[in-house]
């Protein structure tokens, strides 16, 4: 059997800005991947249905037994139990959202010919961008179960590190650890394969931290919080997800907010998370073409791949910023960052594009990353698609 994730158009967009650069799988909810999960619960390779643009870097492969699953549905026991039941031509729905079809056909058809089975029991479906971070604690602690069912994680042995709840810390090979508090209380603290927690880092569960990430000294980081790999973070975080390579390493406020690959942050940043008014906070939507309601009194920044921010940034209540942005300057800028922006609250240029290469070329330079072929079609693609948000260019 042949594993597809596919990604569903209109869920496609309302996760924009971070779809602009991967499959909707590709998001991290917890401690894995969507397309990570599903691979360990069912032992299968996923491929991708996704924009043409995108399958250089992420291919489609088909065979004559496939198992197509939605990109933004969360695996969980009895739901994975219900999918392994499914025969060639059957599927499963909840309401009119096709969750899981097992077909020999070579993409989702239109019309599904074959029995439909209504699942009942409650799923995740990561189908806003709100949600990634919003659920991510929940996702922490499912995915800490799968990962550590059965496996004893490595000793904590340095003796000025205080932990509350040990039963609740597991620690990959090679993670050093240096007179920090882990306090797995309230959840799960997981610190993936060669990771770092440097002096005086406080840790709140749930968390979680991919391989050869770090918390720099004197992090407090107060729980939903996960960090891909190779990310550095310091400062104040809260309920966040890096989804990976990414930097937020100084002092600075990040909360309720997701940050996609290859970002940094300057010196003393902070993001807004709560309105003065205590008002729900309305976002960008992409789809819409103008503000939604997320319906929370939370939320901070959505930051898309490749965007950075100089020292001393202000983001407002509910900014979203697209794909190799870059802000600096006094002020809040606008809370819509069009991708490709260049500037700040005194208003923007074009990132122009052989640039934005140069930047990300050294960027992933330093993780010993290779910007080659794909990354340069996928970016050449967005600054193209993209270029009608770029308003100041009609001026």
């Amino acid at each position: 059997m042949n594993l597809v994730l596919f990604d569903e158009p209109t869920v496609r967009q309302d996760l924009l800005p971070f779809t602009f650069t991967r499959p909707v799988a590709g998001l991290r909810v917890g401690i894995l991947t969507i397309a990570e999960k599903w691979q360990r619960y069912l032992g299968l390779t996923p491929s991708f249905d996704a924009p043409e643009y995108l399958q250089k870097k992420f291919p489609l492969t088909v065979s004559t037994d496939n198992l197509w699953i939605h990109g933004a549905l969360c695996p969980h026991p009895a739901l994975v139990a219900r999918i392994q039941t499914l025969k060639p031509g059957e599927g499963l729905r909840q309401g009119a959202t096709l969750l899981a079809l097992r077909t020999p056909e070579d993409k989702v058809p239109e019309v599904i010919s074959g029995p439909m089975y209504e699942y009942t029991e409650p799923v995740t479906l990561i189908d806003q961008v709100w949600k990634i971070f919003k659920l991510n604690g929940e996702e922490i602690r499912s995915d800490y179960a799968l990962i550590t069912k059965g496996r004893a994680g490595a000793p904590i042995t340095d003796e000025h590190t205080r932990v509350y709840h040990r039963e609740r810390i597991f620690l990959e090979e090679g993670v050093t650890i240096r007179a920090a508090i882990l306090n797995a209380e309230n959840g799960p603290i997981y610190l993936g394969k060669n990771s770092i927690v440097q002096e005086g880092a406080i840790i709140r569960g749930p968390f979680a931290m991919g391989e050869s990430s770090h918390i720099n000294m004197g992090a407090k980081i107060r729980g939903d919080v996960s960090l891909g790999p190779s990310c550095k973070v310091g400062g104040e975080v809260s309920n966040s997800i890096f989804i990976g390579y990414s930097n937020k390493a100084h002092d600075g406020f990040l909360g309720n907010s997701v940050i996609g690959e290859w970002c940094n942050f300057g010196a003393d940043s902070n993001t807004s998370n709560l309105k003065n008014n205590y008002e729900n906070i309305k976002i960008w939507s992409y789809r819409k073409g103008g503000f939604a309601d997320t319906g929370l009194m939370f939320c901070g920044l959505m930051m898309g791949d490749h965007s950075k921010c100089g020292i001393n940034t202000m983001f407002n209540t509910g900014t979203v910023m697209g794909v190799s942005a870059n802000i600096f300057g006094a002020g809040f800028p606008r809370t819509f960052i069009p991708s490709f922006a260049w500037g700040g609250a005194a208003g923007y240029s074009t990132f122009q594009f052989e640039k934005v290469v140069a930047s990300c070329t050294k960027a992933m330079e330093r993780r010993n990353k290779s910007f080659d072929d794909s990354e340069r079609g996928i970016l050449e693609h967005l600054f193209h698609a993209q270029a009608h948000e770029r308003v100041w260019e009609k001026k």
